[in-house]
């Protein structure tokens, strides 16, 4: 498989670049996917087998349970940096080796009825939320240390967007290959 094909198939909805100032309709379209990505996971995952969980969407990739395990904890983190974000000015976020993560034992669970009940939960509370900030509020910002820069809060919400579609893909992906790379 040559580089550009891994490429395709690590973002098969493209890469992510931020946005300068997201508009108002890039927002609402935002909170549309945010609103929904929990029950599309839910839907795409539910009536999955075993051997199913375990395709990967390329090589050296995570599974189809690691992928729904890390769009939890990414997600709890999203939620709190738009707290901190909110309360606090200009903070500097903790990121984290999500790789490492991926590779902790509740990372493996094919149990995803925990992860998906988060995702429920953080999303409904995410939206709710972001519905009611002000268009000022979206202006606010946090440092992220691993990129080295500030980002909006309307930046981080078009990235969890984006972030919901491209794990889901990834999904779809391994399902449409059956995991074989």
């Amino acid at each position: 498989m040559n580089k550009q094909e891994l490429e395709k198939l690590k973002f098969p909805i493209g890469k992510f670049y931020f946005p300068t100032n997201p508009t108002h309709a890039d927002i609402e379209r935002s909170l549309r996917i945010l609103r929904s990505f929990p029950m599309q996971i839910e839907a795409i995952t539910g009536c999955l087998k075993s051997i199913e969980l375990n395709y990967r969407y390329r090589p050296e990739g995570w599974t189809i349970k690691q992928v729904v395990h890390h769009c939890a904890d990414s997600h709890i983190n999203c939620i709190m940096r738009f707290k901190l974000t909110l309360t606090e000015d200009v903070p500097t976020i903790k990121p984290y080796d999500q790789n490492k993560w991926a590779q902790l034992p509740d990372a493996q669970s094919e149990d995803l009825s925990s992860s998906i009940k988060i995702l429920f939960g953080v999303h409904a509370r995410l939206v709710s939320l972001l519905e009611s900030i002000s268009n000022e509020s979206y202006k606010r910002k946090f440092i992220h240390p691993g990129l080295g820069k500030e980002i909006t809060l309307a930046q981080n919400t078009t990235l969890y967007a984006w972030h919901s579609q491209h794990h889901y893909a990834h999904i779809e992906q391994a399902l449409k290959y059956r995991g074989n790379f």
